[in-house]
Protein backbone atom coordinates (compact mmCIF):
# COMPACT_ATOMS: atom_id res chain seq x y z
CA UNK A 1 0.00 0.00 0.00
CA UNK A 2 1.42 3.36 -1.09
CA UNK A 3 0.07 6.30 0.91
CA UNK A 4 0.19 9.72 -0.75
CA UNK A 5 1.45 12.88 0.89
CA UNK A 6 -2.12 13.87 1.78
CA UNK A 7 -2.10 10.99 4.27
CA UNK A 8 0.73 12.69 6.14
CA UNK A 9 -0.62 16.23 6.46
CA UNK A 10 -3.82 17.97 7.49
CA UNK A 11 -6.62 18.65 4.99
CA UNK A 12 -5.26 22.14 4.26
CA UNK A 13 -1.76 20.79 3.60
CA UNK A 14 -0.26 21.91 6.92
CA UNK A 15 2.72 19.80 7.98
CA UNK A 16 3.22 20.82 11.60
CA UNK A 17 4.14 17.83 13.80
CA UNK A 18 0.65 17.78 15.32
CA UNK A 19 -0.92 17.90 11.84
CA UNK A 20 1.16 14.95 10.68
CA UNK A 21 0.44 12.91 13.80
CA UNK A 22 -3.30 13.49 13.44
CA UNK A 23 -3.40 12.72 9.71
CA UNK A 24 -1.33 9.57 10.03
CA UNK A 25 -3.48 8.40 12.93
CA UNK A 26 -6.57 8.73 10.75
CA UNK A 27 -4.91 7.00 7.79
CA UNK A 28 -3.95 4.00 9.91
CA UNK A 29 -7.58 3.20 10.80
CA UNK A 30 -8.46 1.46 7.49
CA UNK A 31 -5.00 -0.11 7.41
CA UNK A 32 -5.66 -1.61 10.84
CA UNK A 33 -8.98 -2.97 9.53
CA UNK A 34 -7.12 -4.83 6.79
CA UNK A 35 -4.56 -6.25 9.21
CA UNK A 36 -7.32 -7.25 11.64
CA UNK A 37 -9.08 -9.06 8.78
CA UNK A 38 -5.99 -11.22 8.31
CA UNK A 39 -4.26 -9.51 5.40
CA UNK A 40 -0.50 -9.21 5.25
CA UNK A 41 0.28 -5.53 4.66
CA UNK A 42 3.40 -3.68 3.56
CA UNK A 43 3.21 0.10 3.75
CA UNK A 44 5.13 2.74 1.84
CA UNK A 45 4.50 6.47 1.77
CA UNK A 46 5.28 9.84 0.28
CA UNK A 47 7.50 12.39 2.00
CA UNK A 48 7.17 15.55 -0.11
CA UNK A 49 5.94 17.93 2.61
CA UNK A 50 8.49 16.64 5.10
CA UNK A 51 11.42 16.95 2.70
CA UNK A 52 10.08 20.38 1.75
CA UNK A 53 10.35 21.45 5.38
CA UNK A 54 13.95 20.25 5.55
CA UNK A 55 14.80 22.13 2.35
CA UNK A 56 13.47 25.36 3.83
CA UNK A 57 15.69 24.80 6.87
CA UNK A 58 18.61 24.21 4.48
CA UNK A 59 17.89 27.50 2.74
CA UNK A 60 17.58 29.52 5.92
CA UNK A 61 20.79 28.15 7.43
CA UNK A 62 22.97 27.69 4.33
CA UNK A 63 25.23 30.60 5.21
CA UNK A 64 25.89 29.07 8.64
CA UNK A 65 25.93 25.26 8.18
CA UNK A 66 26.20 23.10 5.02
CA UNK A 67 22.85 22.00 3.57
CA UNK A 68 21.75 18.44 4.28
CA UNK A 69 21.89 16.45 0.98
CA UNK A 70 18.72 14.93 -0.48
CA UNK A 71 19.67 11.34 0.35
CA UNK A 72 20.01 12.38 4.00
CA UNK A 73 16.67 14.20 3.77
CA UNK A 74 15.13 10.97 2.53
CA UNK A 75 16.64 8.93 5.35
CA UNK A 76 15.55 11.43 8.00
CA UNK A 77 11.98 11.63 6.76
CA UNK A 78 11.71 7.85 6.35
CA UNK A 79 12.71 7.43 9.98
CA UNK A 80 10.44 10.18 11.30
CA UNK A 81 7.36 9.14 9.33
CA UNK A 82 8.07 5.48 10.04
CA UNK A 83 8.21 6.19 13.76
CA UNK A 84 4.85 8.00 13.69
CA UNK A 85 3.20 5.40 11.43
CA UNK A 86 4.43 2.56 13.65
CA UNK A 87 2.96 4.11 16.79
CA UNK A 88 -0.32 5.03 15.10
CA UNK A 89 -0.83 1.58 13.59
CA UNK A 90 0.03 -0.19 16.85
CA UNK A 91 -2.56 1.97 18.61
CA UNK A 92 -5.22 1.29 15.96
CA UNK A 93 -4.55 -2.45 16.13
CA UNK A 94 -4.75 -2.44 19.94
CA UNK A 95 -8.15 -0.72 19.68
CA UNK A 96 -9.28 -3.74 17.65
CA UNK A 97 -7.81 -6.24 20.08
CA UNK A 98 -5.12 -7.28 17.59
CA UNK A 99 -1.56 -7.96 18.68
CA UNK A 100 0.68 -7.61 15.64
CA UNK A 101 4.20 -6.11 15.65
CA UNK A 102 4.97 -3.18 13.35
CA UNK A 103 8.46 -2.17 12.18
CA UNK A 104 9.80 0.70 10.08
CA UNK A 105 12.80 0.06 7.85
CA UNK A 106 15.08 2.77 6.46
CA UNK A 107 15.26 1.67 2.83
CA UNK A 108 17.59 2.36 -0.10
CA UNK A 109 16.55 2.20 -3.75
CA UNK A 110 19.10 1.55 -6.45
CA UNK A 111 19.17 3.91 -9.43
CA UNK A 112 21.41 4.08 -12.50
CA UNK A 113 24.36 6.41 -11.98
CA UNK A 114 24.31 7.08 -15.73
CA UNK A 115 20.69 8.25 -15.70
CA UNK A 116 20.55 11.40 -17.88
CA UNK A 117 18.92 13.30 -15.04
CA UNK A 118 22.23 13.45 -13.22
CA UNK A 119 23.79 15.25 -16.18
CA UNK A 120 20.84 17.56 -16.79
CA UNK A 121 18.48 17.59 -13.79
CA UNK A 122 14.92 18.69 -14.56
CA UNK A 123 12.76 17.79 -11.53
CA UNK A 124 11.83 21.01 -9.68
CA UNK A 125 11.66 20.78 -5.88
CA UNK A 126 11.18 23.19 -3.02
CA UNK A 127 10.16 26.81 -3.08
CA UNK A 128 11.17 29.76 -5.26
CA UNK A 129 14.00 32.00 -4.04
CA UNK A 130 15.59 35.24 -5.12
CA UNK A 131 18.79 35.15 -7.18
CA UNK A 132 20.75 36.26 -4.11
CA UNK A 133 19.38 33.43 -1.96
CA UNK A 134 19.86 30.83 -4.71
CA UNK A 135 23.48 31.93 -5.15
CA UNK A 136 24.32 30.81 -1.59
CA UNK A 137 22.95 27.32 -2.28
CA UNK A 138 24.57 27.11 -5.72
CA UNK A 139 27.88 27.65 -3.95
CA UNK A 140 27.19 24.42 -2.06
CA UNK A 141 26.87 22.51 -5.35
CA UNK A 142 23.10 22.63 -5.85
CA UNK A 143 21.58 23.32 -9.30
CA UNK A 144 19.13 26.24 -9.44
CA UNK A 145 17.33 27.64 -12.47
CA UNK A 146 15.97 31.09 -13.19
CA UNK A 147 12.20 30.66 -13.58
CA UNK A 148 11.44 34.26 -14.48
CA UNK A 149 9.11 36.41 -12.39
CA UNK A 150 8.60 33.73 -9.73
CA UNK A 151 12.32 33.56 -9.02
CA UNK A 152 14.84 30.73 -8.92
CA UNK A 153 14.02 27.08 -8.20
CA UNK A 154 16.15 24.06 -7.48
CA UNK A 155 16.16 21.17 -9.99
CA UNK A 156 17.36 17.62 -9.32
CA UNK A 157 17.47 14.24 -11.03
CA UNK A 158 14.45 11.94 -10.80
CA UNK A 159 15.89 8.59 -11.94
CA UNK A 160 14.01 5.33 -12.48
CA UNK A 161 13.93 2.96 -9.49
CA UNK A 162 15.79 -0.23 -10.44
CA UNK A 163 15.95 -2.30 -7.25
CA UNK A 164 14.96 -2.01 -3.60
CA UNK A 165 18.26 -2.83 -1.92
CA UNK A 166 16.76 -3.65 1.47
CA UNK A 167 13.90 -5.85 0.23
CA UNK A 168 15.44 -8.94 1.86
CA UNK A 169 15.30 -7.23 5.25
CA UNK A 170 11.66 -6.30 4.65
CA UNK A 171 10.89 -9.90 3.67
CA UNK A 172 12.58 -11.24 6.83
CA UNK A 173 10.43 -8.93 8.97
CA UNK A 174 7.30 -10.03 7.10
CA UNK A 175 8.22 -13.69 7.63
CA UNK A 176 8.58 -12.93 11.34
CA UNK A 177 5.00 -11.61 11.43
CA UNK A 178 5.63 -7.86 11.23
CA UNK A 179 3.62 -5.25 9.40
CA UNK A 180 6.44 -3.48 7.56
CA UNK A 181 6.77 0.22 6.75
CA UNK A 182 9.51 0.71 4.14
CA UNK A 183 10.54 2.46 0.94
CA UNK A 184 9.25 5.84 2.09
CA UNK A 185 9.58 8.65 -0.44
CA UNK A 186 10.54 6.10 -3.10
CA UNK A 187 13.56 5.03 -1.09
CA UNK A 188 16.90 6.71 -0.49
CA UNK A 189 18.41 7.19 -3.98
CA UNK A 190 21.54 5.03 -4.16
CA UNK A 191 24.03 4.12 -6.89
CA UNK A 192 26.43 1.20 -7.06
CA UNK A 193 30.09 1.85 -7.79
CA UNK A 194 32.32 -0.31 -9.99
CA UNK A 195 33.82 -1.97 -6.90
CA UNK A 196 30.36 -3.00 -5.68
CA UNK A 197 30.07 -0.38 -2.95
CA UNK A 198 27.03 1.92 -2.75
CA UNK A 199 26.52 5.58 -1.99
CA UNK A 200 23.60 7.96 -1.72
CA UNK A 201 23.02 10.58 -4.40
CA UNK A 202 21.17 13.88 -4.77
CA UNK A 203 17.90 12.84 -6.43
CA UNK A 204 14.22 12.16 -5.80
CA UNK A 205 12.49 8.90 -6.75
CA UNK A 206 8.80 8.67 -7.53
CA UNK A 207 7.29 6.75 -4.62
CA UNK A 208 4.57 5.05 -6.67
CA UNK A 209 7.01 3.70 -9.26
CA UNK A 210 9.21 2.48 -6.43
CA UNK A 211 6.19 0.87 -4.73
CA UNK A 212 5.56 -1.15 -7.90
CA UNK A 213 9.14 -2.44 -7.82
CA UNK A 214 8.92 -3.21 -4.10
CA UNK A 215 5.58 -4.98 -4.47
CA UNK A 216 6.74 -7.38 -7.14
CA UNK A 217 10.05 -7.98 -5.35
CA UNK A 218 8.11 -9.05 -2.25
CA UNK A 219 5.64 -11.12 -4.32
CA UNK A 220 2.60 -9.24 -3.04
CA UNK A 221 -0.71 -9.82 -4.80
CA UNK A 222 -2.30 -6.37 -4.77
CA UNK A 223 -0.94 -2.82 -4.93
CA UNK A 224 -3.13 -0.06 -3.49
CA UNK A 225 -2.14 3.52 -4.28
CA UNK A 226 -4.06 5.83 -1.97
CA UNK A 227 -4.34 9.48 -3.00
CA UNK A 228 -6.70 12.46 -2.69
CA UNK A 229 -9.23 11.41 -5.35
CA UNK A 230 -11.55 8.41 -5.48
CA UNK A 231 -10.75 7.40 -9.08
CA UNK A 232 -8.49 8.01 -12.02
CA UNK A 233 -10.45 10.19 -14.47
CA UNK A 234 -10.27 11.09 -18.14
CA UNK A 235 -11.12 14.60 -19.26
CA UNK A 236 -10.00 15.84 -15.86
CA UNK A 237 -11.40 19.25 -14.95
CA UNK A 238 -13.68 19.44 -18.00
CA UNK A 239 -17.42 19.00 -18.50
CA UNK A 240 -16.62 15.61 -20.02
CA UNK A 241 -14.73 14.28 -17.00
CA UNK A 242 -15.33 10.56 -16.53
CA UNK A 243 -14.19 8.39 -13.64
CA UNK A 244 -12.62 5.04 -14.45
CA UNK A 245 -13.64 1.93 -12.54
CA UNK A 246 -12.37 -1.47 -13.64
CA UNK A 247 -9.96 -1.25 -16.57
CA UNK A 248 -7.30 -3.36 -18.28
CA UNK A 249 -3.64 -2.41 -18.50
CA UNK A 250 -3.90 -2.11 -22.27
CA UNK A 251 -6.86 0.28 -22.07
CA UNK A 252 -5.19 2.40 -19.41
CA UNK A 253 -1.95 2.59 -21.37
CA UNK A 254 -3.86 3.74 -24.46
CA UNK A 255 -5.38 6.58 -22.42
CA UNK A 256 -1.97 7.50 -21.02
CA UNK A 257 -0.50 7.60 -24.53
CA UNK A 258 -3.32 9.94 -25.53
CA UNK A 259 -2.13 12.38 -22.85
CA UNK A 260 -4.98 11.94 -20.36
CA UNK A 261 -2.84 11.88 -17.22
CA UNK A 262 -0.58 14.69 -16.02
CA UNK A 263 3.07 13.75 -15.57
CA UNK A 264 3.31 15.56 -12.25
CA UNK A 265 0.26 14.01 -10.60
CA UNK A 266 -1.77 11.05 -11.87
CA UNK A 267 0.67 9.97 -14.58
CA UNK A 268 3.18 8.18 -12.29
CA UNK A 269 0.36 6.45 -10.38
CA UNK A 270 -1.10 5.09 -13.61
CA UNK A 271 2.33 3.98 -14.79
CA UNK A 272 3.06 2.28 -11.44
CA UNK A 273 -0.25 0.42 -11.50
CA UNK A 274 0.39 -0.80 -15.04
CA UNK A 275 3.95 -1.91 -14.29
CA UNK A 276 2.86 -3.81 -11.17
CA UNK A 277 0.20 -5.78 -13.04
CA UNK A 278 2.41 -6.36 -16.07
CA UNK A 279 5.06 -7.83 -13.76
CA UNK A 280 2.62 -10.41 -12.41
CA UNK A 281 0.52 -8.67 -9.76
CA UNK A 282 -3.12 -9.72 -9.54
CA UNK A 283 -4.40 -6.15 -9.74
CA UNK A 284 -3.64 -2.60 -8.66
CA UNK A 285 -6.11 -0.03 -7.32
CA UNK A 286 -5.86 3.76 -7.25
CA UNK A 287 -8.28 5.18 -4.68
CA UNK A 288 -8.98 7.69 -1.93
CA UNK A 289 -7.77 7.14 1.63
CA UNK A 290 -11.31 6.41 2.78
CA UNK A 291 -11.66 3.60 0.23
CA UNK A 292 -8.46 1.70 1.09
CA UNK A 293 -10.14 -1.43 2.45
CA UNK A 294 -12.65 -1.72 -0.41
CA UNK A 295 -9.95 -0.99 -3.00
CA UNK A 296 -7.77 -3.77 -1.57
CA UNK A 297 -10.71 -6.11 -2.21
CA UNK A 298 -11.01 -4.80 -5.77
CA UNK A 299 -14.38 -3.12 -5.24
CA UNK A 300 -13.51 0.60 -5.10
CA UNK A 301 -11.35 3.09 -6.92
CA UNK A 302 -9.83 2.50 -10.34
CA UNK A 303 -8.92 -1.20 -10.43
CA UNK A 304 -6.33 -2.16 -13.03
CA UNK A 305 -6.21 -5.79 -14.14
CA UNK A 306 -4.28 -7.73 -16.81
Amino acid sequence: MALGGNAMTSSDGSARPEDQIGAIGAAMQPVADLVAAGHEVVLTHGNGPQVGNLLVKNELSASVVPPVPLDWCGAQTQATIGFVVTGALETALAQRGVRRPVAALVTRTLVDGDDPGFTKPTKPIGRYLSAEEAKVLTAHGEVWEDRGERGWRRVVASPEPREVLDADAARALMDAGYVVVCGGGGGIPTVREADGSTRGVEAVIDKDLSAAVLGRTLDVDVLVIATDVAHVAVGWGTDDQRDLGGISVAELRDLATAGEFASGSMGPKVEAACRFVEAGGSYAAICSLSDIASAAAGSAGTVVRP
